[in-house]
């Protein structure tokens, strides 16, 4: 069953994360402790090697191994290739719950478009959805271990109701290599249009939306059957099992406390490899196995939902649920309303639901208008001048300034050619009103040259 904890971390609270660290099932030390305690007796057993078997030429030897094996662990991208993978084993984990059947739009449509309050116009709503129900039956049976225990053999499946004698003779007899999943889709499609036929779905416009939405179901049902079919790359799953492996294989030696060697220069970064400090413990280490390790038992666990661990996803409580709720809605639903009457805010204009005492504090909060709602606007009425985003052709051209940056400078429209080394000289100096002036009667090249003309004379003019 999956563990659901959400209610738990409702609110965050002091130690809200942390209450969840004390549970047993679904946890990680569940899923962790036979590999832990493995790597903690194969690092003793080397430990208690070193210290007390090997004569000290032995443990020369030994400890310049663990030096070179703990240079090695440093080596592996580990974090990166686990990480890459998790995520990507997560994503697909999500994606195949999204891609469950669920009958929750097929039978609505069907109760709204399949009429008839006699018993062949319910034997035809409750088969419709009968269908759509074994379909999923079928591709969960295929992908699923828990529902093919629940359902090993076709006789189990009609056992439970999902299909008659006759149906399973008519479904047996079709001679295919491949799985038969979409057969109850093609029964649901034929016996729609002998329904329309007999003018029990009343225009096309309702088949054709009961139609679509058993498409959008049968969609599911192939998606789900191929994500069992097509796996992530073996490769790249090796990858991370013997990039995690080999990491701890070379920790298991060089992350022992050796003695240090003789006039070795003192090390950048200290490690158990190098004799810094004796402990018979390794903290820090034992720490990295169970994050990096536990961090593969999550992809391990998530990789394919459709098992029986404690995560893994309720495919019968699914089929369950999906049956009961889809003949409730096409039977005893069809047609049978409460009455319709007025409801308590008829009269009012701005109806207020009521609040309890525990959430009457929410009532004053005032409701979110957007961001810029209580944005401070400038006071200076310029700005709030509007004016065409294009020029006319009947006008002058436009200004390259604003009319502020137009104020400070002491300046009229300046041409777009006119350097901006001329701006902090503009106050005191002498105007040049023929540079100024925007000459229009001339083609670019030539306006830009009378410019820088007229800038060369004006800066002569201004050197004492």
């Amino acid at each position: 069953m999956t563990v659901s904890y959400t209610l738990k971390v409702a609110e965050a609270r002091f130690g809200a994360f942390s209450g969840l660290l004390l549970r047993w099932r679904g946890s990680i030390y569940k899923l962790l402790y036979k590999e832990f305690l493995l790597f903690g007796a194969l690092y003793a057993v080397l430990s208690i090697t070193y210290r007390l078997l090997l004569t000290q030429e032995q443990k020369h030897i030994y400890a310049q191994v663990a030096r070179y094996c703990n240079r090695s662990a440093d080596l592996i991208p580990l974090s990166f290739v686990l990480g890459f993978y998790v995520t990507l084993v997560v994503n697909r984990w999500w994606s195949q719950y999204t891609s469950i059947p669920l009958p929750d739009q097929l039978m609505c449509v069907i109760s709204a478009c399949v009429h008839g309050v006699d018993q062949s116009g319910r034997l035809l709503r409750r088969t419709l959805i009968r269908y759509a129900n074994l379909a999923s039956v079928l591709v969960l049976r295929s992908v699923s271990t828990r529902v093919l225990k629940r359902f090993p053999t076709m006789e189990h499946v009609v056992d439970a109701g999902f299909m008659s004698q006759e149906e399973r003779k008519k479904f047996e007899s079709l001679k295919s290599d491949f799985n038969k999943y979409w057969v109850p889709c093609v029964w649901f499609t034929n016996l729609a249009a002998q329904a329309r036929r007999d003018g029990r779905i009343r225009d096309d416009i309702a088949l054709c939306l009961i139609l679509e939405e058993l498409n959008k179901y049968r969609a599911k049902c192939s998606m789900l059957f191929h994500y069992d079919w097509i796996s992530i790359p073996l490769v790249y799953t090796q990858v991370v099992t013997i990039a995690v492996y080999s990491f701890f294989a070379l920790s298991l030696v060089g992350r022992q406390f050796v003695e240090p060697e003789t006039g070795a220069a003192e090390p950048e970064e200290p490690s158990p490899a190098l004799g810094d400090l004796d402990m018979f413990v390794p903290l820090t280490t034992l720490l990295q196995f169970f994050f990096y390790a536990g961090w593969l038992k999550v992809a391990e666990q998530l990789i394919n939902p459709f098992g029986e661990d404690d995560d893994d996803f309720e495919t019968n409580q699914l089929i369950d649920r999906n049956l009961q709720v889809s003949l409730l809605s096409v039977d005893d639903m069809y047609q049978n309303l409460p009455p319709s009457e007025k409801d308590q805010y008829w009269d009012e204009a701005q109806p207020q639901p009521p609040y309890t005492v525990a959430t009457a504090a929410e009532s004053l909060r005032p409701s979110f208008l957007g961001s810029t709602f209580n944005l401070r606007m400038s006071d200076d009425p310029e700005q709030c001048l509007q004016v065409e985003a294009s020029p006319r052709s009947d006008l002058p051209a436009p200004s390259t300034q604003t009319p502020l940056l137009g104020r400070f400078l002491g300046t009229g429209a300046l041409s777009p050619a006119v350097s901006l080394r001329n701006f902090g000289r503009t106050r005191g100096a002498p105007r040049t009103p023929h540079v100024l002036r925007l000459r229009t009667e001339l083609s670019g090249e030539e306006a830009a040259s009378r410019i820088d003309e007229a800038e060369e004379s004006g800066d002569e003019a201004l050197e004492p």
